[in-house]
C-alpha cells in the first residue's frame, strides 16, 4: 500500500509541470493529466472517469463561456435538432450539421463549433464529439 502511494506521489510530481498546461495543450493534455489523476485515487475506472474529466479542461474557460455564447448569437448560426440529451461525448451526425470555426482569441482553434437544440458546442472535428457544451 505505501508502495502504491510513493508511485502515486513520485507520478503527480512528474506531472505537475504537463498539468500547468493543461489549459493551453487542450483536450490532450487535459484528458492525460486527469486519467493519471483519476487512476491514483480510483484504480482503472477512475482512469476513465479522470480522462474524459481532464478533457474538458481544453475546451473554453468559465469567464470565456457567456463572451463566447454572445459571439455564436451574433453570428446567427442555424440550430441543429436532436432528440437525444447534449452531453459531452455525444457524437453528432455526419451530415446535416454545420461545423464553423472557433476565432483565435478564444484559444480553442482544434475544436469547431456548432448550434444543437439552441445550445452552443464545442466540438472535435475529426470524431464530430461534443467536447463542451456552453450553457
Amino acid at each position: 500500500m505505501s508502495k502504491k502511494i510513493l508511485l502515486a506521489g513520485a507520478v503527480l510530481f512528474a506531472l505537475a509541470p504537463a498539468s500547468a498546461f493543461a489549459q493551453s495543450g487542450g483536450a490532450a493534455a487535459g484528458a492525460t493529466t486527469g486519467a493519471v489523476g483519476g487512476a491514483i485515487v480510483g484504480g482503472p475506472v477512475g482512469a476513465a472517469i479522470g480522462g474524459v474529466t481532464g478533457a474538458i479542461v481544453g475546451g473554453l474557460a468559465d469567464q470565456q463561456q457567456p463572451r463566447f455564447r454572445q459571439y455564436v448569437v451574433t453570428q446567427g448560426v442555424p440550430s441543429y435538432r436532436v432528440q437525444e440529451e447534449i452531453r459531452v461525448g455525444a457524437t453528432l451526425p455526419a451530415s446535416g450539421v454545420q461545423y464553423y470555426e472557433v476565432p483565435a482569441e478564444y484559444g480553442v482553434t482544434n475544436y469547431r463549433y456548432t448550434v444543437v437544440n439552441d445550445v452552443p458546442v464545442l466540438v472535435e472535428p475529426g470524431t464530430r464529439r461534443i467536447v463542451q457544451v456552453i450553457r
